[in-house]
């Protein structure tokens, strides 16, 4: 972004950006466990806006500015009038596609700046490439520590949060060691602490431009507000999802109000609009999570233990610390350290940003589920419930096209329209997919990205009939005691949770799908809720 808006957005900008979000979200929104910054899709809109307008002659940061105050506007009318009620279209389908998408946005941004290494000589993008190459298998290498059984758990635990950072730091000094010294690496630019990259103040005269303009900004605002409600909201279901037993409510109408807050200021102010960060967000929410050992009924892995999910840590000092701790970073002393960053090092957290993100989608787990041997494939895994593996690589086939299509529009001038095609993707997976594939494979390639808890504000999960349970203590004995075991499951985060599905004549969504409520001796409410699949 720094290149492709003539140094319109540096360092600095995106620090403040960073904070901004980080302090209003982590203070007063209602789910402060998102975390909010600058994005990818959000670097796409800013230079895509800057190519088409700059060629006019009009003022970047005033029109900018005008798309912040319109963008507003439009989010506080679609809060006000309770629009995020139509998350409850919302499922993984369109999650996982617009996931798969960042993804590629932060693998693409890292080539990107490995490219602009062959401006130097050739041993500077040799030395570049190396770098981030390192930066990403050692990084990557800390996750798998974190999640194997090597060393102590609080070992491992400190690699998996620290990994990454760590890493970081020590390229940024490995650089540093024997004839690597001599090497001419680019490293981060930047500015005076506090000020903005250009010669500019923080406060953009949104005056100094044509009426013509202000009006034009417009469309662009519509495009910018189509983005951010489900980039934000989104990223907030995923900070949400099923896997993590939360206990209070969310509040999306509320954090879409600050939203539009925070995206009018960051246009007074010159800086890139901050929205919930993908995949940042959810990666928060799991640090937060307090685990406890269970044993494992898996076929495989009889006999041993595993740690599970029991609750997490609901709270808002963590935000607002990273957000204080980044607004430090702008700082004359660390403004300096950052300057040391070789780009090579950036470059390279871009692919671990880009490879985790990946990692985690539903697509590259359909994937991988495919190419395994059907006959090792454990029977416990819930595709293994579908009938017609034809159904999967159709559905996965689908989510790749879907994905083509918007990052195919995001390399042409045509980007700036990036946000429509994610957004066709909620009506196609309501109405078009239900016409493809049976309610019962749906059950399991898809399904709801938050728990029916964190949905009930915006009028609960789609296909799902939330009643009042008047069944009394009837047939309380076998059922119960099977319905409180997928409960538990689904709130602990076990795998496969959510995609079970139990009804009243035996068969896999159709029916009423009964769920038990009780308050077990850890504190964790699980609800009581005849749902209905649609």
């Amino acid at each position: 972004m720094f290149a492709k808006t003539n140094m319109s957005f540096g360092v600095n900008e995106v620090l403040l950006a960073s904070v901004l979000g980080a302090v209003v979200f982590s203070v007063v929104a209602a789910q402060p466990l998102v975390i909010v910054g600058v994005t990818g899709p959000i670097t796409v809109f800013n230079y895509t806006v800057y190519d088409i307008i700059t060629p006019q002659g009009t003022n970047y940061f005033s029109f900018m500015c005008w798309i912040g105050l319109w963008s507003l506007i439009m989010h506080w009318i679609l809060a006000i009038t309770n629009a995020c009620n139509a998350l409850t279209y919302v499922t993984r389908f369109p999650c996982d596609i617009f996931g798969f998408y960042v993804a590629a946005i932060y693998l693409q941004k890292g080539v990107q700046v490995l490219t602009r290494q062959w401006k130097a000589d050739g041993e500077s993008a040799y030395l570049a490439i190396m770098i981030a190459l390192l930066v990403l298998m050692v990084a990557y290498g800390c996750g798998v520590v974190g999640h194997s059984n090597l060393f102590q758990r609080h070992f491992r635990k400190f690699i998996e949060d620290y990994g990454t950072p760590l890493t970081v730091i020590f390229f940024t000094g490995f650089v540093h060691i024997g004839k690597m010294r001599g090497v001419d690496l680019l490293t981060l630019p930047i500015s005076k602490a506090f000020y903005p990259t250009t010669d500019r103040s923080w406060f953009i005269h949104f005056w100094d431009i044509n009426v013509g303009d202000v009006f034009l900004a417009i469309p662009f605002a519509i495009l910018l507000t189509i983005l951010f409600y489900f980039d934000h909201n989104v990223s907030s279901l995923m900070a949400q999802g099923t896997e993590f037993p939360l206990r209070k409510p969310a509040g999306f109408h509320w954090d879409l109000f600050l939203l539009g807050l925070t995206t009018g200021v960051a246009g007074l102010l010159g800086i890139p609009f901050p929205n919930g960060l993908i995949p940042q967000a959810p990666f928060h929410t799991q640090a937060l999570c307090v685990t406890r050992t269970v044993s494992d009924d898996d076929e495989e892995h009889k006999g041993h233990t595993r740690r599970v999910t029991d609750h997490v840590v609901e709270q808002r000092v963590s935000n607002l610390a990273q957000g204080l701790l980044t607004l430090g970073t702008m700082t004359g002393p660390l403004l300096i350290v950052i300057h040391l960053i070789p780009q090579g090092v950036l470059a390279g957290l871009f692919f671990v940003m880009g490879v985790q993100a990946l990692e985690a989608n539903g697509i590259t787990l359909k994937l991988i589920f495919l190419a395994k041997d059907a006959s090792l494939t454990p029977r416990s895994d819930p595709l293994k419930s579908i009938d017609r593996r034809g159904a999967i690589w159709a559905f996965v086939l689908l989510e790749l096209v879907g994905f083509g299509a918007t990052f195919a529009i995001t390399q042409t001038i045509a980007a700036i329209g990036f946000p429509v095609f994610i957004l066709l993707l909620v009506p196609l997976r309501t109405w078009v997919l239900p016409r493809w594939f049976k309610a019962s494979e749906l059950a399991v390639l898809d399904g709801p990205t938050a728990s029916p808890f964190t949905m009930e504000s915006v009028g609960g999960n789609f296909g799902e009939v939330v009643e009042a349970d008047t069944s009394g203590t009837e047939g309380a004995a076998g059922e119960e005691d099977a319905v409180l075991d997928e409960s538990d499951e689904a709130e602990r985060g076990e795998a496969g949770a959510g995609r079970k599905r139990m009804t009243g004549n035996g068969e896999q969504g159709q029916g009423a799908v009964r769920r038990a409520s009780f308050r077990g001796e850890e504190g964790i409410e699980l609800e009581s809720l005849p749902l209905k699949r649609g």
